[in-house]
């Protein structure tokens, strides 16, 4: 007979370091001769990502030993930031790859004796040199890529470019080595594709105030025999069209992502057409999604003409695309969601997918036989799979009759069950972005909280991406506003159904989730207390401080500051801190450059003296989103604190979180 124990209390084998060694995801997957490369976490190693390589017979083995870290910081959010190709008559690896610390580009051959060699120079100039989206050119000793260059100390003293380095290590001391492609017409750019005869390249652009899921034009060149980019023009895209991803087919054949009809959907030009035309139109779902990283990929040509595609509404799932009849052919598998990273090989496509009882594993799809198997970075339970939340697929109405989309985690633990007479808490989990949204997929962060007794919301508020352009586009100028009301509604509606307790709801988020669990605790009376994982608190602060990249990003959640002014003082949590009722965690990486301690330590100091319970952890050494595992089991073991705390729950295994008032 299961025992019988109150909510909150379950014993459970997901610890907080079981959580923190499961986070972060496999990312960037490509193939170098034979093997399939990727970068893939490492949490107890300071959170550095790792270049991982599939050999031929099925062994994984690491590329580049600690403490090389492959991750670039362009715009901050980073990007691809390697590149893999075999050269000479013994198809010897070679890869191209941004080193985080110092964000040169190096050199290295794998399999030779000698360590990797620094392709750039480093700038004392602001943020200095970064590089992103790297491409081998085929026929030239260059590595084609995006660079940003720093003109001065403040974060939008920045200037963008394609750009060519040289790979015989020339520009290591020396910027001048360096080739620019492309002016810097546009604050912008992604990295550039080269058609198969090597003579045309096709790049995306943008400009503020816009971000690239608002507007994007897709820009082509001419290459010349010297490598040099002539007749540079617009090809697609515009203001109001947003365009995610551009390839060229095979044949030549230009394909590119554009939500111009309401989703993002595959278009094509084929060489000599000036109009596209869609490939697989009248769907209603995406094959596309958000541009938060420079060389995110939803779409992967194939050699024998077919186009291997992420697609789907809500979930999503990995298809071939027949481009000539419009006939999508998923693959099979459990999976619910694919990373935007794809890579083909042949008959071979790779990918990054995850499934509510596996995390993120890379995994492979034969498109002969149709069969796809995982190939590394393989899930592993480290505790009894039976653990795992349930999740629910559920859609809510919220005000006006909109649709509101969530993932609902109900408590679960085959040790335990709850008292008949007693509702279980619920915390609300809102997303970041806020242009973002959550998959469903296995968080052991969200089991943490589960196989104790605590259900979890994941809220896919109005705003969310994978629901077409109208749903994206309902928080325009309603941040704050939108969001709130959206997660207000799903926890409502639970505590109404006999779902949630309503006295024992709490509300959680990070980043642009950080701003909507603040605005809701000032905002609404919902929740008991709420965990603000580096937010967003200040809006004018916030436009003046944070990075280049969402430096304008307000324009489009709240509206243009000069027409709308008052409207920043109103939404911002910073200055609605006399309508803050109910206690509060407050989580902070001191070295985040776009949600800044700043903002932190001003909203605390205008709390100050209120009288509500409060805690403040900041992180040495944490930038924005927390990488480190020890850094990942204080948080998490922090915001379980405050939870039995605040809704009266009895633990001898937890430590009481310090609250000040």
């Amino acid at each position: 007979m299961v025992p019988t124990g109150a909510y909150g209390t379950w014993p459970s084998p997901i610890d907080a370091r079981i959580a923190a060694a499961h986070g972060g995801r496999p990312e960037y997957v490509g193939v170098v001769g034979d093997e399939v490369w990727w970068t893939e976490p490492r949490p107890a190693e300071g959170g550095r990502r790792a270049l991982v390589r599939r050999r031929p017979d099925g062994t994984e083995e690491q590329v580049l030993p600690a403490p090389w870290n492959v991750r670039s910081r362009v715009v901050e959010y980073g990007g691809q930031p390697w590149a893999g190709a075999v050269r000479g008559e013994d198809a010897t690896p070679l890869v191209v790859f941004s080193h985080f610390p110092d964000q040169r580009l190096y050199v290295y051959e794998p399999d030779g004796d000698t360590a990797p060699v620094p392709l750039t120079p480093v700038s004392g100039v602001g943020g200095g040199l970064r590089w992103v989206d790297p491409v081998i050119h085929p026929d030239r000793d260059e590595v084609w890529c995006v660079l940003e260059e720093y003109t001065g100390p403040g974060p939008g003293d920045v200037r963008r470019v394609v750009a060519a380095v040289p790979l015989d290590g020339s520009a290591a001391e020396d910027r001048r080595a360096v080739r620019e492609l492309t002016d810097d017409r546009h604050r912008f750019v992604t990295g550039p594709r080269l058609s198969p005869d090597g003579r045309r390249a096709v790049w995306l652009a943008w400009d503020h105030p816009r971000m690239p899921w608002d507007g994007t034009v897709v820009m082509t060149a001419d290459v010349t025999a010297d490598g040099t980019f002539t007749d540079a023009r617009p090809i697609a895209g515009g203001e109001e069209e947003a365009v995610c991803q551009a390839d060229w087919a095979p044949d030549g054949s230009l394909l590119f992502v554009s939500d111009a009809c309401g989703w993002w959907e595959l278009q094509r030009i084929r060489p000599g057409d000036t109009r596209p035309a869609g490939l697989c139109t009248g769907r209603a779902e995406e094959f596309g999604g958000p541009l938060w990283k420079i060389g995110l990929k939803w779409f992967q040509p194939l050699d024998d003409g077919t186009i291997a595609v992420i697609h789907g509404r809500g979930a999503t799932g990995l298809g071939i695309l027949d481009p000539e009849t419009g006939q999508v052919v998923d693959a099979p598998g459990p999976w619910t969601e694919w990373a935007s990273t794809l890579a083909g090989h042949g008959t071979r496509v790779v990918g990054v997918a995850a499934s509510p009882r596996s995390g993120y594993e890379v995994v492979e799809l034969d498109t002969c036989t149709g069969r796809t198997r995982v190939i590394g970075s393989a899930h592993d339970d480290s505790v009894d799979p039976a653990y795992y939340p349930e999740p629910q697929i559920r859609t809510f109405t919220g005000p006006d009759n909109r649709e509101i989309h969530a993932h609902i985690y109900p408590p679960h633990n085959p040790d335990r069950i709850a008292p008949d007479d007693e509702l279980p808490p619920y915390v609300v989990w809102a997303h970041g972005g806020p242009t973002a949204h959550v998959p469903l997929v296995l968080d052991l962060e969200i089991a943490y909280f589960t196989s104790r007794g605590i259900g979890v919301a994941e809220v896919n508020y109005g705003g969310s991406t994978g629901y077409g352009r109208s749903y994206r586009d309902r928080l325009r100028e309603q941040w704050g506003v939108v969001d709130v009301e959206d997660c207000a509604a799903v926890a409502e509606a639970l505590a109404a159904e006999g779902t949630a307790d309503p006295a024992r709801l709490a509300i959680r988020g990070g980043s642009a989730g950080g701003w909507t669990a603040a605005a809701s605790l000032a905002a609404t009376g919902v929740y008991a207390c709420g965990t603000l994982l580096y937010p967003v608190l200040d809006l004018d602060g916030w436009a003046a401080e944070t990075h280049d990249f969402e430096s304008r990003y307000m324009e489009s959640l709240i509206g243009p500051p000069e027409d709308v002014p008052g409207r920043y003082r109103e939404r911002a949590p910073l200055n609605q801190v006399e309508r803050i009722t109910a206690p509060f965690l407050l989580l902070q990486g001191l070295d985040d450059v776009i949600c800044r301690p700043e903002q932190s330590e001003r909203f605390l100091a205008a709390m100050a003296g209120r009288g509500i319970p409060h805690a403040y952890i900041a992180f040495e050494g944490e930038g924005h989103g927390f990488r480190r595992a020890d850094t990942v089991v204080r948080a998490l073991e922090a915001e379980l604190a405050l939870y039995l705390q605040v809704f009266g729950i009895t633990r001898p295994d937890v430590p009481p979180l310090e609250l000040r008032k």
